[in-house]
């Protein structure tokens, strides 16, 4: 018998309160037991309190080069229109929520070092709630 497991994203940050901000505004937020401790605060562990976690970590200096990320993050969430209100003034290329031809209702963001972050639901799914 297999048992539930989640896969969780280590996201290396140049400036952790900047991403925890951004963050944050996606509904993602430090449980209660993860506080700094004694000036140590170079990893966050984030949830969404619906099962979604995003741990940040301090990015080693000169690693991580704005406008050269790499890295990319996919949030489904059935809120997609609600969110893309939230960042109206930093959706990439200025694109709102959009069906594609790979059936997601979606848009796409940059988080503040660059991430690529895209917010989508399947496009079949909001269909049958609309109706």
């Amino acid at each position: 018998m297999s048992s539930p497991h989640a896969l969780t994203a280590i996201l290396p940050c140049n400036d952790l309160d900047a991403s925890e901000k951004f963050y944050a505004r996606l509904g993602f937020a430090r449980a209660d037991g993860d506080k700094p401790t004694d000036g140590e605060d170079s990893y966050r562990i984030l949830s969404d309190g619906k099962g979604g976690q995003l741990h940040l970590t301090e990015a080693v200096e000169g690693w991580l080069i704005r406008g050269r990320n790499p890295f990319g993050l996919y949030l489904y969430t059935e809120a997609v229109d609600d969110l893309a209100r939230e960042f109206s003034d930093e959706l990439v290329n200025g694109r709102g929520p959009e069906d594609t031809p790979w059936g997601m209702y979606e848009f796409a963001l940059s988080d503040p070092d660059e991430t690529l972050v895209r917010i989508g639901w399947p496009s079949r799914l909001r269909r049958t709630r609309q109706v």
